[in-house]
Order: structure tokens, then sequence, then C-alpha cells
């Protein structure tokens, strides 16, 4: 599994379209809005709203998309199918495939809500903040794989991947700019609503402890959602 992903990162390093989509593009887009902090800080959000776009900006581009489109390519030229006559477990191949691209979305949210807390204010609860940042690399990673399965190149992923990370974006600002006062049930069942509200708080704090674990639940669902439509979908060779 080491050996993959040691491979896979150095792919994405070689790879400037996909070194430039996956941490250039999120990193490039936070950092405007960061500029722009004086005006976000009139929302009632505060920073917590950019606390909760930015961690969804990054995770879907810098790790959705780059997920989607590195397993379209390794399956286009029939890596993935090479990989299942090895002696790694199918588990293995996917966690040293996907392992890179989640650990780059990861660091790029601790790198820019660093940035953001020193120009700022420290976020009111780091462990809270890093269990949301992980269920939302974990739900999006089972649609990734999801997505993978009906993507049948890295130009196709380009297309495929475009709704999800649109959608979920827009919801981290509808959410961050409107609250969940109202249409609060709705809000959370989108993907990314629950994650984008849990990250707000994590940061602003003043929310009890029970309520923000109660926001855990409609993200656990998309990530079982997302692995029902892998197993569904995925598939180690190209469609014939």
């Amino acid at each position: 599994m080491f050996t993959i992903a040691r491979s896979e990162f150095q792919q994405i390093l070689r790879n400037r379209l996909v070194f430039f989509s996956a941490t250039v593009i999120p990193v490039g887009m936070s950092m405007l809005l960061i500029t722009q902090r004086d005006l976000f800080s009139q929302f009632p959000a505060g920073m917590g709203l950019l606390a909760g776009v930015f961690m969804m900006i990054l995770i879907s581009m810098g790790l959705y998309t780059t997920a989607v489109s590195t397993l379209a390519a390794r399956r286009q030229t029939l890596f993935l199918k090479r990989l299942r006559s090895t002696a790694v477990s199918d588990a293995a191949a996917l966690a040293g495939i996907l392992g890179p691209p989640a650990l780059i979305g990861f660091v790029q949210v601790a790198a820019v809500l660093t940035v953001l807390a020193v120009l700022t204010e420290v976020p009111a609860s780091i462990p809270l903040l890093i269990l949301s940042a992980l269920s939302l690399v974990a739900m999006m990673v089972g649609l990734a794989l999801a997505t993978a399965g009906i993507t049948t190149s890295p130009e196709h992923a380009q297309i495929t991947t475009l709704p999800l990370t649109m959608g979920t974006s827009a919801v981290a600002f509808w959410i961050g700019l409107t609250g969940t006062e109202e249409l609060a049930m709705l809000k959370r069942l989108l993907p990314g609503g629950a994650a984008t509200e849990l990250t707000i708080n994590a940061w602003n704090g003043g929310t009890g402890l029970v309520d923000n674990l109660l926001l855990l639940p409609p993200t656990i669902a998309w990530i079982a959602l997302g692995i029902a439509l892998a197993q569904r979908f995925f598939r180690w060779e190209p469609r014939r």
C-alpha cells in the first residue's frame, strides 16, 4: 500500500495539470477570500463562514476531483486491472491510490485554516474541527469511488465531478451566509451541509457538544451512500 501511495504522490507532482488543479486553484481561491475577510466578518457566522467554505472547497477540489481523475487514469492504462493480479488486496490498492489526494486535501485545509487563525482568531474547538475535516474526507472518498465508476477518462472527470464540486461549495456558502435557523433539515441533509455547520460551530464556539455530534449522522449517511454507489458502479477495468 505504501509503495503504491508513494508512486501516486510522485505522479501527482509530475502531472502539472493535476497538481495545479489539486493545489494551486483551491489554495489560490481560499487566499483570495481571506483578503476579503473583513467583508465576511459582517455576516452572523463571521470567520466560521470562511472556515466552512475553505474546508469544502479544498477537500472537494484537492481530494474529490483529484481522486476521480486519478482512478479514471489508472483504469484507462489498465493499472487497476494489473493491481488485482498481485498480492495486494483491493482495499490496500485503493488506499494506496487515494491516500495521496486525501493527504493533500487535509494538509491544505490545515495550512489555510492556520493562516486564517493567525490573521483573525483561534478556533474555539480544534478537535471538533479535525473531526469535521475527517468526516468530510471520508464522505468525499466514498463519493469519489462512486463517481469514478461512471467516469471513462481523466478528461471526462472534469465533467462528472463538476456537479458535486460546485454543489457542495454552493451549499457551504448558503449555510455560511444564511445559517440554519430556516430550512435547517434541508440544509443539513444536502451533501456537505451538516459538515459545514459543524465546521462553523467548531470555529465560532457557543454550541453544545451534543448538538454538534448530532450533525455527524447526515455526513455518515452520505459516506454510506457513497460506499453503496461505489460497490454498484466502480470498475477495475475499462468498460467495453
